[in-house]
């Protein structure tokens, strides 16, 4: 048995109307849980904060199950095993979830949704960015769904975020000229450390449509989308023939979920460039998420690929860290420590 004691839980207390705040969300607590047959009860160390939460909190419809008022928030995580009924981990054994942990103390967790981490490999906030769902959607977003190749200007927005670092890494080991947006002067300078050729200030610019066209003026080969938005529309103005875009998130309407997403039109651009334009998740490409593993692993062991990390310190802190990822205060990978690592 796991023993008594009890498990604090952040649940969601009301649907956000417009930008959430952290009213949407109360702290409460309940009985520890007990792993049944073939199940591990872990204790949080880190909890992930993430741009695909806002869409989970909403009751339109999403291309996953939302957060039902009540519910505890959905979310990745680092634990301890603290006890196992599964033959494959043993009390003490690390693990990482990508959405099954949820903002709670401790998890009863099954082999199928967890991994074992490998400190050798990467630190453990490395298994909530790079070697989890944000490495695996940079990687396949750029070398599955754009099909990336060297020689392409390659435009990434939230670039200094966890899945924009990693993507402009990746883009600029395969050999492509990268362009990032992002909102400070802070933020561009850790774009520049990881190797962005040029990084534009979207909040400082009042044409991003010229800016971008000022920098690469034989137009856009493949844009990664974070955001949506007006930076979206300035990539829409500057596309390169037989351009690749792949929509990965939508963070810049966070204040809006749920409302007509209205803007201009971009038909004609599309048709000229006879551009590619697709919706990307990533659960869609779990066959190619072992070998994104093993080749970001390979380059984080080798030094050349790093990430920026964001960490917020404590349970209580987990809605205001995500509301700091939605007005873009992160920079690098956000998350929350709960607990402190093992030695």
């Amino acid at each position: 048995m796991a023993g008594a004691g009890s498990n604090r839980q952040w649940r969601l207390a009301s649907y956000p109307e417009g930008m959430p705040s952290e009213h949407n969300w109360t702290l409460t607590e309940a009985p520890m849980p007990e792993p049944r047959a073939n199940q591990v009860l872990a204790r949080a160390i880190y909890l992930d904060v993430a741009p695909y939460m806002r869409g989970r909190i909403s009751p339109q419809r999403n291309y996953a199950a939302g957060v039902a008022v009540g519910d505890v928030m959905i979310g990745g995580g680092i634990g301890a095993v603290v006890h196992s009924n599964a033959k494959q981990y043993k009390p003490g054994d690390l693990v990482v979830t990508d959405h099954g942990f949820g903002w709670q103390e401790y998890a009863v967790l099954s082999p199928a949704s967890i991994r074992k981490v490998d400190r050798e490999i990467a630190a453990l906030p490395y298994w909530l960015d790079a070697l989890g769902l944000n490495g695996m959607t940079a990687y396949c977003a750029l070398l599955e769904c754009t099909r990336m190749k060297a020689g392409d200007m390659v435009v990434i927005s939230a670039s200094a975020g966890s899945v924009g670092q990693i993507a402009g890494q990746i883009a600029k080991l395969g050999g492509c000229y990268v362009l990032g947006f992002t909102s400070s002067e802070q933020k561009i300078a850790w774009c520049r450390e990881v190797g962005y050729d040029e990084v534009i200030n979207y909040r400082s610019e009042s044409d991003l449509a010229a800016a971008l066209r000022k920098v690469c003026p034989k137009g856009v080969d493949v844009f990664i989308d974070n955001t949506a938005g007006p930076i979206h529309e300035a990539v829409m103005q500057n596309l390169a023939t037989n351009a690749r875009v792949a929509l990965v998130g939508s963070i810049s309407l966070a204040a809006r979920f749920g409302q007509p997403d209205i803007g201009p039109r971009f038909q004609r651009q599309i048709l000229i460039a006879r551009a590619t334009i697709k919706g990307f998740l990533v659960s869609d490409y779990q066959q190619y998420h072992a070998e994104a593993r093993q080749r970001i692993g390979a380059w984080l062991r080798a030094g050349l690929m790093k990430s920026k990390f964001d960490v917020a310190d404590g349970f209580e802190s987990l809605p205001r860290a995500f509301l700091r990822l939605l007005t873009s205060e992160n920079i690098g990978k956000q998350m929350v420590k709960v607990t402190e690592e093992p030695t």
